[in-house]
């Protein structure tokens, strides 16, 4: 299967699912090419970024998971797929 490059936006709000959220990320570590989090205490929120680079089925397994944690919110965003190269 061949990779997709993607972007993960994850919202936090329970300080209690960081651990295990920290654990699932080191677990598709092979896949993230980087990631950025910002803490806004004004509104009780973690906003992270994480970029992957992996197939789509592993993808939406990562993002799945983390969704699937206790009061945090994940969304994927693919990138549009590579054009094949015209040869004439």
């Amino acid at each position: 299967m061949e990779n997709r490059v993607a972007v993960i936006a994850i919202l936090v709000r329970d300080p209690e699912s960081v651990e295990a959220l920290n654990s699932l990320l080191h677990e598709f570590g092979q896949y993230i090419i980087g990631r950025m989090g910002v803490p806004y205490p004004k509104r009780g929120v973690n906003i992270i970024s994480v970029a992957v680079d992996a197939p789509q089925e592993t993808v939406s397994a990562l993002s799945g998971k983390v969704g699937r944690l206790n009061g945090v919110t994940a969304k994927t965003v693919y990138a549009p797929a590579e054009k094949l190269e015209e040869t004439h």
